[in-house]
């Protein structure tokens, strides 16, 4: 059988190092699959046997990372602060350095340069450095590399020809130029992760709606007991207002239960003896008492977080692009600074007599040095001229305009897998209630008489069911034109459970609920409504029929949406009637209705089998699964937190109208990152040969990745622009 367990990982710099990661799990004997998110931080992996924690824990540190049991946002906040810290300390010392280092190349004598320069850059590299550092040790050591080798490389070196410098060796310093490399990397990282770190955990809410309690019922009476105490057979006690601890059947009592979070559906449950519950759902009216079936994983709600955790375990395009860059570059540069070092050494003479009239023509270029020096020179400039701060903010800096961008539009952009795959959509997938409608009853039909209204609202007002509620807040927002005067005293209230409201106004009897034959209502329920009946001494004198109001925008989102090719599909937890009534007025041809959680995410599979892209739109907590299963997940802002945290774009403001201008926007930034990533390429194309064969100087080569920087950042401005031509 199966398992499937989640680790939070330590330590990890970039994609390559979640590829290690991943590599090792893998090779665990029992691991039948193994993803690790970069993101997240966490290792997602399904078990064919039993494998111990331990076990997957000692995977992990064996190729020099860590597992840890704190909690994810805990580590995350952990790490941004120190990333902030290590940035501002950096640039605190190496913004002045730099100022005495042009000084002194300019001939003004800088009192104690020499030991200026090679303390600060050390405590640059070194202290405010001190991760990278780490992070290429760990990667060095277990024979692979990541974005942090070249930064170690680079910066290192460049510090050792001031300790070689200061003791007496004729080679130029580049101390300081060191403490630029590390400053501008740690600036890239520092924009990479404060975007990163704006994920919270991915199953907050679920684990907010489990009971930690359970008020068990003995032979000596009621019990409260925590809820890894609970038992299948056992007997709860749950009254109004609480969560159901476990799944179970009522064996007593009667309630109306909010099981929103199973359905999406805003108005409550009736639920009596024999009906199931599941744990989490909340117990609006009566006292129950429920005897537990499941408990533990076999839970709704532990198998809604896996269900969230398996759809985590996807590889996305971009972070495969990722993984095989920092495969590659990295050892390679190296390998190239080497190799120009090793061949300037080694024939010194030929090759400066081939670059000597070249080289005379720039002015930064050394002349009068030993080949030691020059090859050094050489492989400290190809080194640094090959750092990846282009690469590194190609991506951020667009997602930090079109995200912009985007909030002024009304929609949060989360993550950068959204920007690449949502060009290529051909199905989105809306869930019903609060996404395409409002997500809450209200009155849309009435026809009670004005002299009645004032008394229908003084009961109901006593009642605290979404239906009453809803009816208490139109009587409210309402014109009463009433001629009576006053409040009149109720007496006898009476809330029957799953049946409506009794009261005696004077001798006047009221009883306010459900109706005495439904189909003379049938065309109001055909379309989805439910149904209020007043009733005065037994006689009909009016009626509410309440329905869930679809969103002004709605139906045009769905004509735009066609209108580009897009194929739109309902699935939702509600009944086929209602759906059916929804889609036929949003213009929705494809419908699923009475769909679990679980079934929503299959449905997201079997469309993503057609091989086109999938977009699922939500606001529910049931919707989770499929958002995460998606390949773009799409939450309604005012919807529940764990859609919100599962989604990869967040609508702020507005409804589903958005998703379109979503598509031209990630369009445009897709386009951004794929324009900055090929500058980035093309520039070190160009670079690397010439640090190669010495025509540059570090300072240049820093300058010029700096000048890299710039361009992809005046690039991912021209979003805007770009966004405008299109709409």
């Amino acid at each position: 059988m199966e398992q499937k367990k989640s680790l939070k990982i330590t330590g990890m710099t970039c994609a390559n190092c979640a590829r290690i990661v991943e590599k090792s799990l893998s090779k665990v004997d029992g691991v039948k699959f193994a993803a690790v998110n970069l993101a997240t931080n966490t290792a997602f992996v399904v078990l064919e046997k039993d494998v111990p924690d331990e076990v997957l824990q000692k995977a992990v540190e064996s190729v020099g990372y860590g597992v840890s049991d704190e909690p994810l946002e805990a580590i995350e906040k952990k790490r941004l602060k120190r990333i902030k810290k290590n940035t501002y300390i950096s640039l605190t010392i190496t913004i002045p350095l730099m100022v005495l280092m042009f000084l002194h190349m300019s001939g003004k004598h800088v009192p104690f340069f020499k030991e200026i320069e090679l303390i600060f850059s050390a405590i640059v590299i070194f202290y405010a450095g001190r991760d990278t550092i780490r992070g290429a040790t760990i990667a060095l050591l277990h024979k692979h590399s990541n974005m942090d080798t070249l930064i170690f490389f680079g910066a290192v070196t460049a510090w050792l020809t001031n300790v070689t410098t200061y003791f007496g060796l004729s080679i130029h310093p580049f101390g300081t130029i060191g403490a630029m490399i590390v400053s501008l990397h740690l600036v890239g990282r520092y924009i990479e992760s404060t975007l990163r770190d704006k994920a919270s955990k991915q199953v907050k809410e679920l684990l907010a709606l489990q009971s930690k309690e359970a008020r068990i019922i003995t032979d000596k009476g009621e019990l409260l007991v925590p809820i890894e105490a609970v038992k299948e057979g056992l007997l709860a006690l749950v009254k109004p207002g609480e969560r159901i601890p476990a799944d179970g059947i009522i064996v007593e009592g009667h309630s109306s239960v909010d099981e929103s979070m199973i359905t999406g559906e805003s108005i409550p449950v009736e639920k009596g003896v024999n009906d199931e519950v599941v744990g989490g759902a909340l117990n609006l009216t009566g006292v129950l008492k429920i005897k537990v079936t499941r408990v533990g994983e076999d839970t709704f709600l532990s198998k809604m977080i896996a269900l969230v955790q398996e759809a985590q375990g996807a590889k996305v395009p971009i972070q495969q692009l990722a993984d095989r860059i920092t495969n590659y570059f990295v050892p390679t540069i190296i390998s190239l600074a080497l190799l120009s070092a090793f061949l300037w050494y080694f024939n010194f003479d030929s090759l400066s007599d081939l670059t000597h009239s070249i080289r005379l023509m720039l002015p930064w270029s050394l002349h009068e040095i030993d080949r030691l020096s020059f090859s050094i020179f050489v492989f400290l400039t190809t080194v640094v001229i090959a750092c990846p701060c282009a690469l590194g903010l190609a991506t951020p800096m667009a997602l930090i305009v079109g995200t912009s961008l985007a909030a002024k539009k009304g929609l949060l952009i989360k993550n950068a897998e959204a920007i690449q795959t949502v060009k290529n959509v051909g199905y989105v997938l809306f869930d019903k209630t609060g996404t395409i409608t409002y997500g809450k009853p209200r009155v849309a039909v009435e026809n009670l008489p004005v002299d009645e209204r004032k008394k229908v609202k003084q009961i109901i007002q006593l009642s605290t069911h979404p239906l009453s509620k809803a009816i208490s807040e139109y009587l409210n927002t309402t014109e009463i034109i009433d001629t009576t005067d006053g409040c009149e005293t109720i007496n006898g209230f009476e809330e029957i459970h799953g049946k409506g409201l009794k009261a005696k106004i004077g001798t006047d009897e009221y009883f306010i609920g459900k109706p005495k034959d439904v189909s003379s209502y049938e065309e109001y329920t055909s379309r989805g409504m439910s149904i209020v009946e007043v009733c005065k001494n037994d006689i009909i004198i009016g009626f509410f029929a309440l329905e869930d109001t679809v969103r002004e925008d709605s139906k045009k989102a769905i004509e735009e949406l066609k209108s580009h090719g897009i194929i739109p599909v309902m699935v939702t937890g509600d009944n086929e009637k209602t759906a059916i009534h929804v889609a036929k007025i949003v213009g929705i041809d494809e419908i699923y209705a009475n769909v679990k959680p679980e079934e929503k995410m299959d449905i997201v599979r079997k469309y993503q089998a057609t091989g086109k892209k999938v977009v699922m739109v939500g606001d529910g907590i049931n919707d989770a699964a499929a958002l995460k299963a998606a390949d773009i997940g799409v939450a309604i802002g005012s919807g529940s937190d764990l859609a919100i945290d599962s989604a990869d774009i967040i609508i702020t403001k507005g409804g589903i109208s958005k998703v379109s201008d979503v598509i031209s926007i990630s369009k445009a930034t897709f386009g951004a990152i794929k324009t900055n990533l090929l500058f980035a390429f093309l520039y070190n194309v160009v670079a690397i040969p010439l640090a190669m064969v010495g025509l540059l100087h570090p300072a240049i080569a820093e300058g010029a990745m700096a000048m890299s920087s710039i361009t992809v950042i005046l690039n991912s401005m021209n979003i805007r622009k770009k966004f405008k031509s299109e709409g």
